[in-house]
């Protein structure tokens, strides 16, 4: 867990002053709208259909537990009683008093918390691989070299006013858990043929109205050069990218219109300019930031313990959780625990004020006092020991935080929608809980295996439907809410955009559309190993279009 020092904390105590003034001003009549719009923009505040929204930075999806208690307090004292786990691992409130919000900024800030850039068109929260640390197919824990970004990227006064927003992620497995290339940057730390450390940087990818795949711009980048390659990658965003149409804005848009070619060549010859400049690192920079994080006392003997393989064979429902919830730690006699925030009936990503109390009590029992949020809008454990396992579960079982269902259908994204997002065209909550009803047999769930739905309420895409293997997103028709279905996509190494099926689905009829897809995979696979990315690839869209619009129609 990264620390502040004294640095750090003046920065956040100094910007949570400066923004009570700015609010008090406005509320007196001293700043117009528009002057005061990018001021809360840039403190993390939207105004939403029905109340402002606060959206609060969790670096690479880590929390201590005292920081979990303060979004408890701050859900329980400033809204109504929840907070809202979002796809790039912060945390929204959507229900905060204008006035109260520099209060809650100051609250933040006295566990080492902020909103800063959360919002407008600057670099946003660094977001990185849920399992960093722990993970068995990590070549090195990617967070210090988030951490590095995010100093880098934090006021940056060049990049304080980019043509659009900017997302960067990191990942440093063999796996792709973060998302990377349906980023603006995704970096990949790598090791080259002479072992030498380093990374492979992607650009230009993105989702909303125009989802595109980043472009692999360079195939090694030294350790050392990091942060001045990224400028330079920002420098030529800054300088080339569209600022007359928002819908047009992004980098993505840039690389496409350029070339991948001749976009790296512009990045390149701009890096010629200051990689030996002030940016470089050198090789203590990364050692002192390594510095602010914990090293976690790991019990050497811990994998002795034989209960949890006793409690697998004695007890059915634990033995569902583990099979579901429970992954492989890179210590021996330790696991992963994943906490499903996908209940059924529930709301995807949100936790109550007590169940933020309750997370943060297990992590201190059981997790060295940390946890973190995924790109799934879930929680993980991820440094319990194999023996206490069990203990957490049924803890867990205690507070309605047990759902076996990390992975499946249920556990699928979904942004707020029509709920809240003034954006939105349509409901998104309403269909997560109707497709949920639809298959709430935890049997007929594990015989489907490993699915990932994505919803989103508008071409914006927070929920990220351009690679789902099963997308939705939501579109209004004549002032009505429709659904149009897209497959075959992925975020992950072989990353893809998904194909779009036909005409829009009807509110009435989404989740049975879904029922309808499941149903052709079901019968299409060849073996109950081949998930159903594969069986798209493998068949193509006809079978399922043919199911989905067959009588009686769908889109009736």
């Amino acid at each position: 867990m990264y620390k502040y020092d004294s640095y750090d904390q003046k920065l956040v105590d100094e910007r949570v002053a400066q923004y009570r003034d700015q609010t008090q001003r406005f509320l007196a009549g001293q700043i117009p709208d528009d002057e005061f719009r990018a001021l809360r923009l840039r403190n993390g505040l939207y105004i939403q259909r029905f109340a402002p929204m606060l959206r609060v930075s969790i670096p690479y999806g880590l929390l201590a537990s005292r920081q979990l208690r303060m979004l408890g307090h701050i859900a329980r004292e400033y809204d109504k009683g929840f907070g809202h786990f979002t796809t790039r691992q912060n945390i929204q409130y959507n229900w905060p008093q204008l006035e109260r919000v520099p209060d809650i900024l100051a609250d933040l800030a006295s566990v080492q918390m902020h909103a800063i850039q959360t919002s407008g068109n600057c670099i946003r929260n660094i977001t990185s691989d849920h399992l960093a640390g722990v993970a068995r197919d990590e070549l090195v824990d990617p967070r210090p070299y988030c951490e590095l970004t995010r100093q880098w990227a934090t006021f940056h006064p060049e990049f304080n006013w980019l043509p659009r927003k900017f997302k960067i992620a990191f990942s440093a497995t063999t796996s792709d858990r973060a998302a990377t290339k349906v980023h603006d940057i995704g970096v990949h730390i790598i090791r080259n043929d002479k072992g030498e450390l380093g990374y492979a940087i992607y650009v230009g990818g993105g989702l909303g109205r125009m989802p595109m795949i980043a472009h692999r711009i360079r195939d090694f980048l030294p350790e050392l050069d990091l942060l001045s390659y990224l400028e330079a990658v920002l420098r030529i965003y800054n300088r080339l990218g569209r600022r007359d149409n928002i819908h047009r804005a992004r980098i993505k848009v840039l690389v496409k219109e350029t070339g991948p070619a001749k976009f790296t060549e512009m990045v390149e010859a701009e890096w010629a300019l200051i990689r030996d400049g002030d940016l470089r690192l050198q090789p203590g920079d990364i050692d002192i930031i390594k510095s602010h994080f914990d090293e976690h006392p790991y019990e050497s003997d811990a994998a002795a313990d034989t209960s949890f393989d006793a409690m697998l064979k004695s007890d059915s429902g634990f033995a569902s959780f583990v099979r579901r919830n429970v992954h492989l730690h890179r210590a021996d006699g330790y696991r992963v625990v994943f906490v499903s925030l996908k209940p059924l009936g529930g709301v995807a990503g949100d936790a109550s004020a007590e169940q933020l109390d309750v997370l943060a009590d297990l992590a201190d029992r059981y997790s060295f006092g940390e946890a973190r949020v995924t790109h799934d809008q879930n929680i993980v454990l991820a440094e319990v020991r194999q023996k206490d396992v069990y203990a957490l579960w049924q803890a867990l079982c205690e507070h309605g935080l047990a759902t076996p269902n990390i992975g499946l259908l249920t556990d699928l994204i979904c942004c707020p929608g029509l709920d809240y997002c003034s954006l939105a065209n349509a409901g998104s909550i309403g269909v997560s809980q109707d497709i949920a009803d639809r298959f709430e047999s935890l049997d007929y769930l594990y015989d489907i295996g490993d699915i990932k739905i994505k919803m989103s309420g508008c071409m914006n895409g927070c929920g990220h439907h351009s690679v789902g293997h099963i997308g939705i997103l939501g579109v209004d028709k004549h002032g009505e809410e429709w659904y149009q279905v897209t497959l075959g996509g992925s975020a992950e190494n072989d990353a893809s955009l998904g194909d779009r099926t036909g005409p829009a689905i009807s509110r009435a009829n989404i989740a049975e559309a879904v029922e309808r897809i499941i149903s052709v995979y079901m019968e299409q696979r060849q073996s109950e190993d081949e998930s159903f990315l594969r069986c798209y690839r493998r068949i193509g869209m006809p079978p399922f279009k043919a199911r989905i619009y067959a009588e009686p129609e769908v889109t009736a």
